[in-house]
């Protein structure tokens, strides 16, 4: 896409591969450039960085800062400080586990900062894998184990291992991704992802611990891969922005060498020297005696190449990483070319979700003839046993089961399309209710796979078995998952059938042409109420649940 006078943010836009795609998009022009980053300083230098060519290119630059994974409200205390609050914490939990995302785009860091600015086009740098999988679930465990052994368990404890559970919150954090991007108008989204371990296999000597490899790096390039097949769903979700992703499979390196005081995580390393040699059970004693070294009072100094967020690499560590057959390297401005490609549309061959797309094996034609043999044998099987076979309670969701006894009693009691729709709802729900009473057959299957029958009076009828127990909502409960013969339902079944028999009439037959998805056999099925084809109606239609692509 032409970006030229577009919003562009680029998530993550402070980092190594973040300011180099924001220096490969200044030439084309956007109408502002949002970087955001973690902290404000680091949104600063980057912004300073940029300035001078942003200048001259005549684009606005604007920065944002904090966590995008937390609350707007804790964007700067960070999520230490929020974990540490029993009550911030509790909310925390209660929207990472619960069922919807929208309610959170307001009040979470990413989806502020996309309704803010709105962009057209985002760019995320952010290395998602790594934010969540560094959280290190195994520690956790290790320590709720310890102390449930000890019998000191507390709650606390045990909210703080679920605050950090990985898969939930790259769920959470996707669900919300969509959503706000949904609001913001966003029309392309771009991640910029990893392997987890540069491009190596499971025997990669570079590790966080004694392990090979460690478990915190597989745990990385496990969220890597469940991150890409997030976005391919992302991808194929209708109103969704369209998604790409670039996954570099080798070191990123390098922002710039240099030689000075060696910081890790921001602080300068201590220089120290030992005072006098130890036998070994008092070296490691504990607590460790800190008079076997003395602090020098100035940081190690040393050449370095800065790999951004990284670290600093000695010299003879980034000979080692980026050896041939080892993990090699990728420069942060090849990302950034690639990336932009992307935005442009020239195809790269580097699209991870449009590889998904491509080794994907979907419907078939083959599939599709025999469908249709396959419901044309059912059909007559069903008419020769007599079995209402109408839902089993096994596809799921419940709510589907309602809606197919519901559809197979609207076509008893109606017929058609055409005769549905000249009752009023108070007299179809009447004669939706009298097939119930009278069929026992179709009574008893809806009741024996777990569906209640909410009668017009307000009484139930029920099986041992309820697939949605009433949670304190009747209407709600009633639209997930139990057969509701109220004429308020029913005046929904004609609102239904009236926008069906509104696409029959706006759809073009096949004598005029290939436009339309509705052949004589599918329309023959919603004319005559079969029941899977309304459903699939209502599914795709009213649910928005329709695939986006085949």
């Amino acid at each position: 896409m032409d970006v030229q006078g577009s919003v562009v943010m680029v998530l993550g836009g402070t980092g190594l591969v973040g300011l180099a795609v924001a220096r490969e998009l200044l030439p084309l022009k956007p109408r502002t450039l949002v970087l955001t980053g973690l902290t404000a300083d680091e949104v600063e230098h980057a912004l300073d960085d940029l300035r001078e060519e942003a200048d001259a290119a005549g684009v606005p630059l604007r920065g944002e800062w904090g966590d995008v994974f937390l609350p707007y409200e804790w964007r700067d205390a960070g999520r230490a400080a929020l974990l540490a609050d029993p009550a911030a914490r509790a909310r925390f939990l209660d929207d990472l586990y619960s069922a919807t995302a929208e309610a959170s785009v307001e009040e979470s860091t990413l989806g502020v900062l996309l309704q803010r600015h709105r962009p057209a086009v985002v760019v995320d740098a952010i290395n998602t894998a790594t934010a969540f999988a560094y959280q290190n679930v195994f520690a956790s465990a290790a320590e709720l184990r310890r102390q449930a052994a000890r019998g000191a368990l507390d709650l606390d404890a045990v909210e703080r291992h679920l605050a950090l559970l990985y898969l939930p919150q790259l769920i959470r954090h996707v669900q919300l991704l969509l959503e706000s991007a949904r609001r913001a108008g966003t029309r392309l989204y771009v991640k910029i992802g990893t392997s987890g371990t540069g491009g190596m296999g499971l025997n990669i000597p570079f590790t966080h611990s004694e392990e090979r490899p460690s478990r915190m790096l597989l745990a990385k390039a496990a969220l890597a891969g469940a991150h890409s097949l997030l976005l391919y769903l992302m991808a194929r979700t209708p109103g969704a922005p369209a998604v790409k992703e670039v996954k570099p499979v080798a070191a990123i390196s390098w922002k710039r060498l240099g030689r000075g005081p060696i910081l890790r995580r921001g602080r300068p390393v201590p220089l120290v020297d030992a005072v006098r040699p130890a036998p070994l059970g008092e070296a490691f004693a504990e607590p460790v005696p800190g008079a076997l070294w003395t602090d020098l009072g100035e940081p190690l100094r040393g050449v370095f190449l800065d790999a951004g967020e990284n670290g600093l690499f000695s010299p003879p560590e980034f000979e080692t990483l980026t050896a041939l057959g080892l993990m090699e390297f990728v420069t942060p401005e090849e990302i950034a070319r690639t990336v932009v490609a992307e935005i442009l549309g020239h195809p790269t061959g580097h699209d991870i979700v449009a590889a998904l797309d491509a080794a994907g094996l979907g419907p078939t034609y083959r599939a599709g003839v025999l469908r249709e043999a396959a419901l044309s044998a059912l059909e007559a099987l069903a008419a020769e046993d007599g079995a209402p076979s109408v839902a089993y309670e096994m596809l799921g969701p419940p709510r589907l089961s309602k809606l197919l006894f519901e559809a197979e009693a609207l076509r008893r009691a109606a017929g058609s399309l055409e005769a549905a729709l000249a009752f009023t709802p108070e007299g179809l729900a009447a004669a939706v209710a009298a097939r119930f009473d009278q069929d026992a057959a179709l009574r008893r299957a809806a009741l024996s796979v777990g569906l209640p029958i909410l009668r017009a009076d307000g009484t139930i009828l029920r099986g041992p078995e309820v697939s949605v127990p009433p949670d304190g909502d009747l209407d709600r409960t009633a639209a997930r998952g139990w057969i509701d013969l109220r004429p308020a339902n029913w005046a929904h079944w004609l609102e239904r059938l009236r926008a069906i028999r509104e696409l029959l009439r706006r759809e073009p037959p096949m004598e005029r042409g290939s436009r339309s998805d509705l052949g004589p056999a599918e329309r023959q099925r919603l004319e005559a109420l079969r029941p899977g084809a309304l459903a699939a109606w209502i599914f795709c239609v009213e649910d928005g649940g329709e695939r986006r692509k085949r």
